[in-house]
């Protein structure tokens, strides 16, 4: 990794760890996900998992990233070298790498939606207000590999294009207009949907807790979006973190960064759910929910079609901030292991991204009818975007943030967290229990339990 490469400081690192949790998890993902797992018990979940499991595997990231120096597998080899465990842990490393790869396929597709959508909406307007007019867009949109192809290649352009600038010059610059943007305009789009929308069945549904809802698989769920949203288990915050100076305080940046995700992302659901509710849609429908279900809401609201746009921009920037995280590991190893520039890695890797992506993109059509593992009860009707969205949520992310787990809290002496993170007695004693323990406890558990039910 270049040593030259470093955030310019304290407020560079926040805002990019911000930017690589606040995503299309958050906004995109974490609404229909609450809406079609109960609301109340899944969100009582999801938060129970930042808390035990996601913030320390956060700060474990963190840790092994600014005492390695470089990209995941450089970083968790190096910090193995120096407490005499043994360099094959950067196997985890580097399966991190791929996960986040993985995720990029699908995730640049979806933000190519992002950029269709808010260009559209913005020259030609919603369509009609009637259901059959919003569904038949967005499959003939879906029916379309060439132009669903084109938006994915321009989303992974613009991430390819920042990535390549370098950290300070591309990576923070970046942030440092996206987050604001971002925020103000999330701000802005709640406060359209507490008037425009019914909130009171928004709060019974978010904080209504229904115990037929907590189940095994609701809390895979949970911990699947917790993993995808702030990005654990893939490397993402030990390659960020590996650009920080001393002066930094990573406790600190990693619970503004948790605390800001968690903020934005009940945002979005104060934003999309009084709107939803309000026109008698279903909270439920899948990721149609903000594709076919809010732009028919939309057409029939005052302003309506300001908001949509405002709200599109909104998931195009957050989708951005994040694909440019899940973009900069593999371009970091690139760089470290074979020795190529900069934006030479970033173009190689983004190319090779888009192309695995087009998989994504054949199977809303020409592969729509094409299930691989078809032979299973489980994924009779998965396609190639659910098995990979399945695979990297709910089997990637959980193995890796293990591992991390494993490691942090085994394989290395506990000075090296009480060094990097600034912890008293009680910060350690209760870092050391969650790694140890409480971590790889909650993976396992409900791992299992969905696996058994």
């Amino acid at each position: 990794m270049n040593p030259t490469e470093a955030w310019s400081g304290r407020l560079g690192f926040i805002l990019a760890t911000i930017g690589s949790a606040v995503g299309l998890g958050s906004i995109w993902k974490f609404p229909y996900e609450l809406g079609a797992n109960g609301g109340s018990a899944f969100l009582f979940f999801y938060l129970l998992f930042l808390v035990l499991v996601v913030v320390p595997l956060m700060l474990a990231e963190m840790a092994i990233g600014r005492r390695g120096r470089g990209d995941p597998a450089t970083s968790i080899a190096a910090v193995a070298a120096e407490h005499g465990a043994g360099r094959r842990w950067a196997v985890f490393g580097v399966l991190g790498v791929v996960t986040s790869f993985l995720i990029l396929s699908f995730y640049s597709v979806i933000g190519g939606w992002t950029v269709r959508y808010a260009l559209h909406t913005a020259w030609n307007g919603l369509p009609p207000p009637a259901p059959r007019a919003a569904q038949a867009e967005f499959d003939a949109f879906l029916a379309s590999p060439a132009e669903m192809a084109g938006y994915h290649a321009l989303f992974m352009a613009l991430t390819a294009v920042v990535v390549a600038r370098g950290v300070s010059g591309g990576i923070e610059r970046a942030v440092r207009l996206l987050m604001p943007a971002l925020f103000v305009l999330m701000v802005g789009l709640a406060a359209y949907g507490v008037i425009e929308g019914d909130v009171s069945a928004t709060l019974r549904f978010l904080l209504r807790l229904d115990p037929a809802q907590l189940t095994a698989r609701t809390a895979l769920e949970a911990l699947g979006l917790g993993f995808f949203s702030i990005g654990v288990g893939l490397g993402l915050m030990i390659t960020y973190a590996a650009y920080s100076g001393v002066e930094v305080d990573l406790t600190r940046a990693a619970i503004i960064s948790v605390v800001a995700d968690t903020v934005i992302s009940l945002l979005a659901g104060i934003a999309v759910f009084p709107i939803v509710f309000a026109h008698g849609l279903d909270p439920a429908s899948g990721p149609g929910l903000v594709f076919v279900t809010l732009p028919l809401a939309f057409a029939q609201m005052p302003f309506g079609l300001w908001a949509a746009a405002a709200f599109y921009v909104l998931l195009f920037i957050a989708a951005l901030a994040s694909a440019i995280s899940l973009l900069e590991p593999l371009v970091a190893l690139l760089v470290r292991r074979r020795g190529w520039r900069r934006p030479r890695a970033a173009l190689i890797g983004a190319t090779a991204c888009f192309t695995l992506g087009l998989a994504n993109v054949l199977s809303f059509s020409t592969w729509a009818g094409w299930h691989p593992l078809g032979f299973m009860a489980s994924f009779a009707n998965a396609s190639v975007f659910d098995l990979l969205d399945h695979a990297t949520s709910n089997v990637l992310l959980p193995v890796g943030g293990m591992a991390i787990a494993l490691f942090a809290g085994r394989a290395v002496p506990l000075r090296l967290l009480i060094e990097e993170l600034r912890l008293g007695p009680r910060g350690a004693t209760a870092m050391l229990v969650a790694l140890r323990y409480v971590v790889p406890a909650g993976i396992l558990a409900a791992t299992l339990s969905w696996l058994a039910g």
